[in-house]
């Protein structure tokens, strides 16, 4: 499990940190067009591309990122209203609600793998990278089957120990709330 936990965490962080750096050359290759005394070497340069592969990995980073929110419980959600329950009838609420969600993300997923399956006949590509489509979209399918199971993983666990993830917003990875009191730093 820590592999696969692992392995969405690195993916994440390298479709964000790449869509930062590709955005950036673009914008300064922009700006430097417009300089006189570059323009003649940068004017060249072909980033046409550049727009389209960002969108590309922000939607791999936004399917991938919702599965992370649900392991790790930063996923928004409304739960108030469960919240003052009784502890039985709010247990039951909650399991529908994650297995609603490991429901709907698995059609999800089935019905974007039919979808990415008949567009890989078409043979079509995207307009500046020209890749193939099936690979961009391959996000769909991969993504929400992973939202599947990090829903039925949250369940299993709920089941066993009656606790969802939760996130703490206050706590900064890497400092350990402890020592930073003793230092006299905020707990």
């Amino acid at each position: 499990m820590k592999i696969l936990d692992r392995l969405e965490e690195t993916l994440i962080a390298f479709l964000m940190a790449a869509a930062t750096l590709v955005i950036f050359v673009a914008v300064m290759h922009r700006y430097l067009s417009g300089v006189p005394a570059i323009q003649d070497y940068v004017i060249h340069w072909n980033l046409a591309w550049a727009q389209e592969v960002c969108i590309y990995m922000f939607v791999w980073m936004a399917k991938f990122g919702a599965a992370y929110g649900v392991r790790t419980g930063i996923h928004v959600g409304v739960d108030v209203v469960i919240n003052r329950l009784r502890p039985d009838i709010r247990g039951r609420f909650v399991i529908f609600g994650l297995m609603a969600g490991a429901l709907f993300t698995g059609v999800v997923g089935a019905l974007g793998a039919n979808f990415v399956y008949h567009i890989a006949e078409t043979e079509q590509v995207s307009a500046d990278l020209e890749m193939p489509m099936w690979l961009v979209y391959l996000a769909v399918p991969l993504g929400s089957f992973l939202m599947c199971f990090r829903f039925l993983q949250v369940a299993w666990n709920f089941i066993r120990t009656g606790e969802l993830p939760h996130h703490d917003h206050a706590q900064v990875d890497g400092i350990d709330p402890v020592e930073a009191a003793k230092e006299g730093g905020p707990a």
